[in-house]
């Protein structure tokens, strides 16, 4: 049976470096993409993600499992994309997509032009959505958390994420069937 996130971290907050190991592998990808659709620019993402991993380590040995890992590792993330917004006076953006729908090589033009301006449009869509509706919206679909979870990790009340979360589903919905 494979251990928790919980328990794996009380093992390397005893030492076992391997259990890091896994909890890295296991969400180094959800992190780092929450956090370059946060910040837009990959070179920023990655330094962030890590001060984020560091913050991880640092706080092992004061760890407790008194809610999910994921819900204390975004509370982490959420709290240091904070800190770098209120500093930088960033405008939140989402990074542009890296790659369109995959293109086989008797892909049909008119439907790979149409998927790209779908994707084009959720990109933007997603981008301008308020801050709170996109970091609501991520921390679901990246990180997985309920809006239980994404309320603990933004400090807000359960009641306020489930309505971010259906205006947002709503604004992205209608910008790709609109067209």
């Amino acid at each position: 049976m494979e251990a928790s996130d919980e328990e794996l971290m009380l093992a390397y907050s005893r030492g076992d470096a391997r259990a890091f190991e896994e909890l890295y592998g296991r969400h180094k990808g959800a992190l780092y993409r929450f956090v370059l659709r946060s910040v837009k620019a990959a070179g920023e993402a990655e330094e962030l993600a890590q001060e984020i991993w560091m913050r991880i380590i640092g706080a092992r040995a004061t760890y407790e499992p008194t809610a999910k890992f994921t819900t204390w590792l975004y509370s982490i993330a959420h709290n240091r994309l904070v800190d770098h917004w209120r500093r930088k006076e960033l405008r939140i953006a989402l990074a542009e997509a890296e790659d369109g729908p995959a293109a086989g090589s008797d892909a049909d033009p008119a439907l790979q032009a149409q998927a790209n301006q779908v994707l084009a449009r959720f990109a933007k869509a997603l981008a301008d959505l308020p801050h709170v509706q996109r970091e609501a919206f991520l921390l679901h679909e990246e990180a997985g958390l309920s809006a239980l979870e994404i309320a603990a990790v933004t400090l807000s009340e359960p009641e306020a994420v489930k309505s971010r979360l259906r205006y947002a589903f709503a604004k992205l919905k209608a910008a790709t069937e609109n067209g």
